[in-house]
């Protein structure tokens, strides 16, 4: 165990006030969650907006509400992405059909898509993983010739851009999470938008039938949130993660998801979300800029959520990890998402190359704003490794 300062892989902004307005958030629920609604729907530039209780009750219930609407039953997802990404599928009643990724993008391997997307595709969900934009227009394209819809997963790429339009809102739906950790949190909390009224319409009659969060769960995440608010500081963070019961940076399969409306007190966690994303996205393009230009990457001044880079080797790789991790720097998902123990038999034994690669070989810097010049300094002496010839 080591005691003293430790960087989180992952922060975001919450102060005290926003803590004031989750309370004011639990006594009028239905305002606090419309405000956040109507708010992300004019930043966004979408025509609907709903807020449930993750981002995976968002995808879950986005897939199932496009199961509504088609009988095609497969959902195309990379093979290296978040394990809820497959859960969301799975609990969705849905099949997940994999296909190989770009080690250099994370985004899909374009010669692997088209043969991925069957007569039975329901969509394709399209990850903006760590907050780098996939290729989103080229899928679109090719989902619309196949009949099949496109999701965009932009849990970890709010506030990101592509051509002056924002990340998830090019599909037909979109899903944002404001988890910890998140570049905008309120704990947990999800979100979807579409610009199709079908969708839409289909999103809310399953909406309309989720629970609403108690007073005593509010209460409790009260409670929860004051001590993330305590304990993500580097000056604590240390005790948190040496207590294995937590799971800090875990990666496990959803084995149930819970969805439920947004709560009124995470909804006025999320009141001054505007201000709280730019500041974040400020901090970490300056970081992402720092890093690139430090360790002679390629990269621009992106305010990704966590900045990721493949080793040249697995060994290299785990040498870095062991010197450098109580500044934030962390392992990824640790396999494909084909080698998930409990939806590995549904790949039939298939591998994915380029997935297996990056699942033994990434490693995240940090971005977020609890980082220091001097902090940065350390990350970029101690990664020079990972970006070796």
């Amino acid at each position: 165990m080591r005691i003293g300062r430790t960087q989180p892989p992952a922060a975001a902004l919450l102060e005290w006030r926003d803590l004031a307005n989750g309370i004011a958030g639990i006594r009028d629920p239905h305002r606090a969650v419309r405000a956040v609604e109507d708010g992300m729907r004019r930043e966004l530039g979408v025509r609907h907006a709903v807020a449930v209780s993750s981002g995976k009750a968002a995808l879950m219930l986005t897939l199932q509400a496009l199961g509504t609407l088609s009988p095609r039953r497969e959902v195309v997802i990379p093979a290296f992405t978040c394990f809820s990404v497959a859960g969301a599928v799975v609990h969705a009643g849905l099949r997940p059909v994999l296909c190989d990724i770009d080690p250099e993008t994370f985004d899909f391997d374009r010669q692997a898509l088209p043969q991925a997307i069957t007569g039975d595709t329901l969509c394709v969900v399209s990850h903006h993983l760590f907050g780098v934009p996939a290729a989103v227009a080229g899928t679109r394209t090719l989902c619309r010739e196949r009949g099949a819809f496109l999701v965009e997963d932009a849990a970890q790429a709010l506030g990101g851009e592509v051509g002056g339009r924002p990340l998830g809102t090019l599909g037909d739906a979109g899903i944002f999470s404001f988890g910890r950790g998140k570049n905008v949190t309120c704990g947990s909390g999800g979100l979807i938008v579409t610009n199709s009224d079908a969708v839409a319409s289909a999103v809310a009659d399953r909406a309309a039938r989720l629970p609403a969060a108690s007073t005593t769960a509010q209460l409790a995440d009260l409670v929860r949130t004051v001590l993330m608010m305590i304990f993500i500081r580097p000056s604590l963070y240390w005790l948190p993660a040496a207590l294995p019961f937590l799971g800090l940076g875990r990666t496990t399969f959803p084995k149930a998801i819970r969805a439920e409306r947004l709560s009124g007190f995470r909804a006025g966690l999320l009141r001054d979300w505007r201000a709280r994303l730019a500041a974040s996205n400020r901090s970490r393009a300056a970081a992402v800029s720092y890093f690139a230009r430090a360790l002679s990457i390629r990269g621009s001044a992106r305010p990704y959520l966590r900045l990721p880079i493949v080793a040249p080797t697995a060994a290299i790789k785990e040498r870095v990890y062991a010197k450098a991790r109580s500044f934030g720097v962390s392992m990824s998902y640790p396999t494909p998402i084909s080698d998930i123990p409990e939806i590995r038999a549904a790949f039939d034994g298939h591998r994915y190359p380029a997935a297996h690669l990056v699942a033994e070989r990434l490693l995240t810097l940090p971005t977020h704003h609890w980082l220091s010049d001097r902090d940065r300094r350390a990350i970029a002496n101690l990664c020079r490794d990972l970006t070796a010839a």
